[in-house]
């Protein structure tokens, strides 16, 4: 083989493969075995289908894949150029999902994470506590660009004092899902709001504004039903939030000056550094501050009573890697002041790289290609044309298992349909983003919902019901679609 240079994977230069032979039933066979089989796992499994079951339900979906390709003339070594391809674009998730784990060691055993909940519990009640998880996560994600760093950050706190206060944890995680992906939609910094003119044809900024219109409702709609749920929820309430205050603070020394921390790693990513640095710096710093501020936890982490080089070493590098848990006198917290490190990742990312096997075989039998021509051709309205894209990145996010492909196919394939409509563009990289990037989230075996799944201790099922913003999005684009509204034409206005 001639040797070459390796270049990075680039989503907007990724081929879209075509198999003339392929009909729309071997096409779809796959992915309806495949959810066959993965519901049956969450029957058999519940929320333990994700240790294993799921992932080699995927394996078995990748090899009907294949045989489906085999019948179709595509070669086994096709195959495996794709499946290699995809893994290697999740090269970046997989070290940045590593460093989560690492971060949130050091963030626990340092009292990052403890002093977050500790000031938290007295400044959010909880009859407002829900909304307001959508309120700081969505700044959080429009400063950073980024809903990954804010569930690593802000997201893991959140979740530690809902946990606290008696809330469910799927509500919980639902807002802050919410909130996160409300910033990842509209900020400049995010790469899918980027990656989505870029595919439809059009500027960043017009594209962010025509955003807003679909988007700024849907957030507020998701306020009032998680101020509704947060007035009807039946929590600990602030009564018992005193004992809870005091075993942290008989377990942690806690000091706002631990806040600089995830403020560093924010700023960091403000600053464009790239999120896997940011977060080793955030990991080291949580480290340098657990030597600090909780030595003797730290020493005790590394099997000594005193603080040595040894002990410090061995305990943060315990914190960083492998599980590690601070005793409590408090049930909750001693359930919530646990963390598994890197270690703690390793099924999500076994997950993702079994996603990425079944997403690799259908890319190379040309599937995710047929499905989307298949309904390009299914409606000829502006809204079966809105429809259809819609209904297409459900299918790559169910399909490819990657946010970045859900947009770049039916932004390469809708493109043209989009220009003979005599639609603006904006039209359509509007409709990628608010069925693309969002929905990603909702799908156990795709990367985005893995992550969160991983780094948040929340199933995707559990959370699904509850991310509102997520699920009500392609509604609305589609709300819009059907009564005409703001669907701006190539030489038309608003």
């Amino acid at each position: 083989m001639e040797s070459q240079d390796i270049k990075p994977f680039d989503p907007k230069n990724e081929e879209l493969i075509e198999n003339k032979n392929l009909s729309l039933f071997e096409a779809l066979l796959p992915i309806f075995l495949l959810i066959g089989i993965l519901g049956y796992n969450v029957y058999a499994y519940e929320d333990n289908a994700t240790y294993g079951p799921n992932q080699f339900a995927l394996i078995i979906g990748a090899a009907i894949a294949a045989i489906v390709g085999f019948r179709n003339k595509v070669s086994y070594g096709a195959m495996m150029e794709d499946i290699s391809k995809n893994v290697k674009s999740t090269s970046g998730a997989i070290l940045i999902l590593l460093m989560v784990g690492a971060l949130s060691g050091t963030w626990l055993i340092s009292g990052v994470i403890p002093t977050m909940i500790y000031y938290g519990l007295q400044i959010l009640h909880p009859a407002i506590f829900l909304p307001a998880c959508v309120v700081i996560c969505a700044v959080i994600s429009v400063a950073t660009g980024s809903s990954w760093t804010t569930s690593a950050t802000v997201g893991i706190a959140l979740i530690g004092i809902g946990s606290t206060i008696g809330m469910p944890l799927g509500m919980v995680a639902g807002a802050v899902v919410s909130g996160a992906y409300f910033g990842d939609k509209l900020s400049p910094l995010s790469d899918t709001t980027n990656l989505a003119p870029a595919m439809a044809g059009t500027d960043l900024f017009t594209h962010i504004r025509y955003m807003t219109l679909t988007t700024v409702p849907t957030m507020i709609l998701t306020l009032i039903i998680f101020i509704f749920l947060g007035l009807t929820q039946s929590t600990n309430g602030s009564g018992d939030n005193s004992e809870t205050l005091n075993s942290i603070q008989k377990t942690f020394h806690i000091s706002p000056w631990l806040f600089l921390v995830p403020g560093v790693v924010i700023l960091l990513i403000i600053k464009k550094t790239e999120p896997l640095i940011a977060l080793l710096i955030g990991t080291l710093l949580g480290g340098v501050f657990a030597l600090i501020f909780q030595p003797e936890l730290v020493a005790k982490l590394g099997g000594s009573t005193n603080l040595s080089f040894f002990s410090g070493y061995k305990g943060v590098m315990n914190a960083i890697t492998v599980e590690t848990s601070i005793e409590s006198s408090n049930t909750v917290l001693a359930k919530l002041f646990s963390s598994k490190g890197m270690f703690g990742m390793l099924n999500t990312i076994w997950l993702i790289l079994c996603a990425m096997v079944f997403g690799g075989v259908m890319e190379a039998i040309g599937a995710l290609t047929r499905i989307t021509d298949s309904l390009l051709k299914l409606f000829h309205t502006t809204f079966g044309l809105f429809a259809s894209t819609v209904a297409s990145c459900l299918a790559l996010n169910l399909t490819a298992s990657d946010q970045y492909l859900a947009i770049v196919v039916p932004g390469k394939m809708f493109a043209k349909a989009y220009q003979d409509k005599g639609l603006a563009p904006e039209n359509l990289s509007r409709t990628l983003e608010d069925s693309g990037t969002v929905t990603s989230v909702l799908i156990p075996w795709n990367t985005c919902g893995a992550y969160q799944s991983g780094v948040l201790g929340v199933s995707t099922w559990s959370y699904l019901p509850y991310a509102f913003f997520n699920i009500i999005s392609p509604f609305m684009t589609l709300l819009f679609a059907a009564f005409n509204i703001k669907i701006k034409q190539l030489r038309g206005k608003l």
